[in-house]
């Protein structure tokens, strides 16, 4: 059904700031179960209620070690979103020391977006995280960026367009879940998802940061706006680059850094320092201010970064940095600053 055609309120998740899931995935490091168990225990221990998963991350991994903690408290004091689209089955032949290599998963993974592959994957969500519901299901990884898929992204959008979708719509007026999207690193599968179906809120990471951030200005958030769906911006800070990691984003070539970045990232610095702002705080609360982004979720690897994280989101942080970064052509003219 197109958005145009079904009037509703915009969906405004009840938690603005949420913990992401890739980290606990063993993406970046090999992290121990008891040190991710205290990761989302500082984080909950802070006031964290919003938890972002998916079965992608460290191919089952991380939802295990989510649901772990998470079935230990009650189902109504946070907010869970997962992710449909990639089933998982233990084999002895199964690509995760290609793809997580950290994980030290039994899993293998099937692509799968049909209606009853997205039933299937909610299910075996619920089972390896030990709760009863999700609040919103996120399609995952519908995009040109995604290197894995079997046919084009295209063709596996068509599948969902078909299937995953329809079946979400269906799911969400039962009442099993809250709300659904997608969740892509690039804008063109959002443009089209909202065109063709009628999600309500939709996983937009790496595309609203200090360092890349226009297009989502200036094309993607004004047709979000028109179709009344809402924003979750993931990755502001690049997957740890603009921290200082030597990575941008995500992928097996995530080590080849375009220059114009580097620089960027320098110029940035520059003037953080001469405002005395600490850079990742500013990139975070940045990510988190346009009105179309109803919530931020960030990735924790150490119980001291998922308190940092929330933290930075208390800082107070000068006008005169933002009106710097504009006035340097750091950031678009037309971009919202945290007021």
């Amino acid at each position: 059904m197109p958005q145009e055609n079904r009037a509703r309120q915009l969906f405004k998740p009840e938690f603005r700031f949420g913990l992401g899931g890739v980290p606990l995935g063993n993406e970046f490091n090999k992290i121990l179960d008891r040190d991710a168990e205290a990761t989302l225990a500082a984080a909950w221990n802070v006031g964290v209620r919003y938890f972002d998963v998916a079965p992608w991350y460290g191919f089952g991994l991380s939802e295990r070690r989510f649901g772990h903690f998470l079935h230990n408290q009650r189902r109504e004091d946070y907010l869970l979103s997962s992710k449909v689209g990639k089933l998982f089955r233990a084999s002895k032949n199964n690509r995760h020391a290609e793809i997580f290599p950290l994980s030290d998963s039994p899993n293998d993974v099937i692509f799968d977006y049909t209606a009853d592959g997205v039933r299937r994957s909610i299910e075996d969500s619920l089972q390896r995280l030990g709760v009863d519901s999700l609040d919103i299901a996120f399609v995952h990884d519908l995009s040109p960026d995604f290197a894995y898929f079997p046919t084009s992204w295209e063709e596996q959008f068509r599948i969902a367009e078909r299937g995953a979708f329809p079946a979400l719509s269906r799911m969400r007026e039962e009442g099993i879940i809250k709300a659904w999207g997608i969740g892509v690193n690039c804008p063109q599968p959002i443009l089209r998802a909202i065109e063709v179906a009628d999600p309500d809120v939709c996983l937009c990471a790496s595309q609203y940061s200090l360092i890349d951030h226009a297009y989502a200005v200036n094309d993607l958030f004004p047709k979000v706006h028109e179709k009344n769906v809402s924003l979750v911006i993931g990755s502001a800070l690049n997957a740890g680059f603009i921290s200082g990691s030597a990575r941008y984003n995500y992928g097996q070539e995530n080590y080849r850094i375009p220059p114009a970045f580097i620089a960027k990232r320098k110029k940035l610095r520059d003037v953080a320092d001469a405002h005395g702002v600490d850079l990742r705080t500013a990139a975070l609360q940045f990510s988190a201010a346009p009105d179309v982004a109803v919530a931020l979720v960030v990735g924790a690897g150490s119980a001291e970064q998922a308190v940092q994280n929330y933290n930075a989101m208390q800082a107070r942080i000068p006008a005169g940095f933002w009106q710097e970064l504009k006035e340097q052509g750091l950031i678009e003219q037309s971009a919202a600053v945290p007021g």
